[in-house]
Order: C-alpha cells, then sequence, then structure tokens
C-alpha cells in the first residue's frame, strides 16, 4: 500500500478514512477539533512509520515546525494530546482490523515492555496499579510484557499486552485460533496442560524445545524445521524496540501507554504489509 515517499501520505489518509467507521468520527460534545481524527490518526501513523519521533510532544512540535503550511490552524498541544488519547479505540479497531489472524502457520513469544529503569521501580506511580515485576534471560523487569504470534511473513496474527509477570504459555489463547493449524515457540510454551487445552479448543498443535531437565524427547525432520523458524519473531522484537521505539517512558498516564503501544503496532503491521 505505501512506498513510503513524502508524497504518500495522501494513501495513507485516504486508507485511515476509508477504513474508520464512521462511529468512530461521531463529534461530541463541546468545541469541534481543529483536525479531523483521521488527520490525527494519519499523524501519528506517518510520524511512527516514517519520521520515527518517540513522543508526542515531539511530534507536536514537528508538525508545528514543519508543517505550519499544510495545518495553519495545528492545535495546542495539550488539545493535541486530548484528541489523541479519543483516539484509542480507532487505533485498537484499526489494528485489529489488519491483523493476519487466519495465518496456518504462526510463531509465538513474548518480550518485556519496561516502563521505568529497574531502580527506580518502587518510586514509580504512572503504571502502579498494573505494571509488574517480571524476570526473563536478560533479568529482572518492571512493566508489562507483549506477547503475539506472527506469520512466516513478519505479519502480526495476535497481539496481547499483560503486567510482566504473567506466564507465556497462558497468553497462548489469546495469540491462537481456530484457523491456526501449527504454532512455534520457546520452551515456556511446552507446558502439558496448557497444550492439551489449545488442541481441544482449537486443534493448533503447538511445537516447543524439550524442556532442559528433559533428557529425551523425540522429534521429527518438519518439527526441526519449523523450530528453527523461531528466530523470526525475534527480528520483529528488534525491530519494534530498536527502530520504531516501542519501550518507552515518557507516556503520563495508562492510557498514554496504550496509545503509545497501539500506534507502534499499527505502524509496524502497515509497514509489514507494505512489503508484502
Amino acid at each position: 500500500m505505501l512506498s513510503l515517499e513524502e508524497n504518500r501520505i495522501t494513501e495513507l489518509y485516504v486508507w485511515v478514512d476509508d477504513s474508520l467507521p464512521k462511529s468512530f468520527t461521531k463529534s461530541g460534545a463541546g468545541r469541534p477539533s481543529l483536525l479531523s481524527d483521521s488527520e490525527v490518526l494519519t499523524i501519528l501513523l506517518w510520524n511512527a512509520m516514517v519520521l520515527r519521533q518517540k513522543t508526542l510532544k515531539d511530534i507536536h512540535r514537528s508538525m508545528r515546525l514543519y508543517h505550519f503550511k499544510d495545518f495553519p490552524m495545528f492545535p495546542q498541544y495539550s488539545a493535541f494530546v486530548s484528541h489523541c488519547h479519543k483516539l484509542i479505540p480507532a487505533l485498537h479497531f484499526l489494528l485489529q482490523s489488519l491483523l493476519d489472524d487466519t495465518a496456518p502457520l504462526r510463531i509465538m513469544d513474548s518480550t518485556m515492555l519496561p516502563v521505568c529503569k529497574l531502580i527506580r521501580a518502587d518510586s514509580h506511580k504512572v503504571a502502579v496499579d498494573i505494571a509488574d515485576f517480571g524476570k526473563n534471560w536478560q533479568g529482572w523487569h518492571f512493566g508489562f510484557k507483549l506477547h503475539a504470534s506472527i506469520s512466516p511473513r513478519n505479519t502480526l496474527c495476535a497481539v496481547a499486552l499483560t503486567p510482566a509477570s504473567f506466564y507465556d504459555a497462558q497468553a497462548m489463547p489469546k495469540l491462537l485460533n481456530k484457523y491456526a493449524r501449527l504454532a512455534v515457540g520457546d520452551t515456556l510454551y511446552g507446558a502439558s496442560v496448557m497444550r492439551k487445552k489449545i488442541w481441544e479448543e482449537y486443534g493448533t498443535i503447538v511445537i516447543a524445545p524439550p524442556h532442559p531437565k528433559q533428557k529425551k524427547k523425540i522429534v521429527a525432520f518438519w518439527q526441526i524445521f519449523l523450530l528453527e523458524m523461531r528466530p523470526k519473531i525475534e527480528s520483529v522484537w528488534d525491530y519494534l524496540k530498536e527502530h520504531m521505539h516501542l519501550v518507552s517512558s515518557f507516556p503520563r498516564s495508562v492510557s498514554g501507554y496504550i496509545l503509545h503501544y497501539l500506534r507502534i503496532l499499527l505502524s509496524y503491521q502497515l509497514l509489514a504489509l507494505a512489503s508484502l
């Protein structure tokens, strides 16, 4: 859909405006916004895909500085942030509409999304009621955990956001559905109880490496081939974190974190689909 030249932003706006149901664009009580919902969504997505700006303040400053002729009545920062937060349901709807949820083969994994440095966890207040401590091979973290399943084409099939303490295998019902025939994950997805539940509910075969305490486990050649595909999702995490700035401590509210994660994930999905 997008080749991401500057003159293709119009195509992005047309897609957003056509995809957004009219129920999301109804104006409420109070003074009408200076920008339409489709314009604000386009600004958020374009900045995440092309300019890779980290915060809403950076986006607002850039638009006021470099696009004053395009938006001579651009709102003040507080009004812009308020409008962005109102569009969280719209971002969620657009992301859900683009998920590759009929993919028969999926690769599952999770990644930590810290909300602050570990040393500041005790004084963190923004997400204190829903964030939690979690541990992976990199050590302890305080924040959230993003669970996802992707297709072999690196498109997102399903995503789920939980506290960092949430166990990976418990997220499988959110990452799979009746269309998933095979699911590949790391050792944490090899829990026998959950694998049985997934088979009974969706008819999905879950393939995972043996637990380190298991001395022997029979494996077929095709299972080895699928297990070798697991690094694909690691490359997705790397792109989201290192290039699109998914991890952030800048939001000043829980809804600010949700807004940040949704705009980054939706922008990634647009890029992944555009590359097919």
